[in-house]
């Protein structure tokens, strides 16, 4: 991870916290009554983590890995 200052640090830890509040079994319960994939979510995160870290091929795989799973499941009906 790249050395980061002021606001984009703050970003990124405050993108930690949310994903550890989408580990939290009862979040991840809820997020399910909505149809919400908790592990998509944190894929998300993690994705848009990467991309605040520079690193853009690990977002895009993850942003894409994502995007193809929400696709599928809502072709599943």
């Amino acid at each position: 991870m790249a050395e980061q200052h002021g606001s984009v640090a703050a970003t990124v830890r405050l993108l930690g916290e949310v994903e550890s509040l989408l580990k939290h079994p009862s979040v991840s319960v809820e997020l399910g009554h909505r149809g919400v994939n908790a592990s998509l979510a944190i894929l998300a995160i993690q994705a848009l983590t990467a991309y605040m870290d520079g690193n853009r091929v690990r977002a895009q795989d993850d942003f894409a890995t994502v995007a193809d799973e929400i696709r599928a499941r809502l072709e599943r009906g």
